[in-house]
């Protein structure tokens, strides 16, 4: 039984060798390419559940791939790469990255960073009864996974998808960060508090331009975050 198309990016035969072997041991079909022009290629004709990305790759690199493929598609993103610098992870957040594993690493707790990609992906939309929420100049479409600001569509990945449903669906309730890791990541995730924030401040910035009218995703200090319409000049 297969539980989903990986596709791996890696130039280093034997990490792509072992993270393929792991992966289809545990029931994924698993495809390997070697350089970021090739991995855009199989994306385009394989459409692949969730990518494996290294970052230093041959041709095009990973970043470009990663924003490429974010241009068109939520499809869940893994980073793997030799740098642990906190600002490349970051950064790879920034550019819609579901996850970010540094090298070297075991194994079986990619294995278990993809399943848990995966099922948040897959499962967010499947809670709840309600299916639109209607704001004044935002509208967020659960089925569709979609949001309009102002009439406009504004693309968001699937985690940021996630967090805003969270979010927007429970109205003026304060969450803190490891409430919203447990919800959106699950409990298996093996980010920290930091995520949050720059999945937040990425929302914000799609959300609320400068001459949008309405603020969205206010900061209660010293615990987290609540949703709640209020216009900009009202807002504190």
């Amino acid at each position: 039984m297969q539980y989903g198309r990986i596709l791996v990016v890696e130039d280093e035969p034997n990490v792509s060798e072992l993270v393929a072997l792991y992966l289809s041991r545990e029931g994924f079909e698993v495809r390997v390419v070697e350089d970021g022009e090739m991995a855009l290629e199989e994306f385009a004709t394989w459409h692949p559940d969730l990518i494996v990305l290294d970052l230093l790759l041959p041709r095009i690199d990973g970043w470009e791939v990663c924003r490429r493929i974010r241009a068109r598609s939520h499809t869940p993103i893994i980073m793997l790469t030799a740098r642990t610098d906190d600002l490349d992870r970051i950064l790879g957040l920034e550019m819609g990255a579901d996850d970010y594993v540094s090298k070297p690493f075991n194994p079986r707790e990619l294995v278990a960073r993809v399943r848990a990609v995966l099922r948040r992906s897959k499962g967010a939309s499947s809670t709840g009864s309600q299916a639109v929420i209607r704001l004044p100049e935002l509208e967020i479409d659960r089925e569709r996974r979609s949001v309009h600001v102002a009439g406009q569509e504004v693309r968001l990945t699937p985690k940021e998808f996630d967090l805003l449903w969270l979010l927007a669906s429970n109205p003026g309730r304060a969450f803190n960060r490891q409430e919203l890791l447990e919800h959106v990541w699950g409990f298996d995730f093996f980010g920290n508090d930091r995520t949050i924030d720059v999945h937040v401040k990425r929302l914000r910035r799609k959300l609320e331009p400068q001459d949008h009218p309405y603020r969205y995703i206010h900061t209660v200090w010293g615990v987290g975050y609540r949703f709640e319409a209020v216009p900009a000049e009202d807002d504190d």
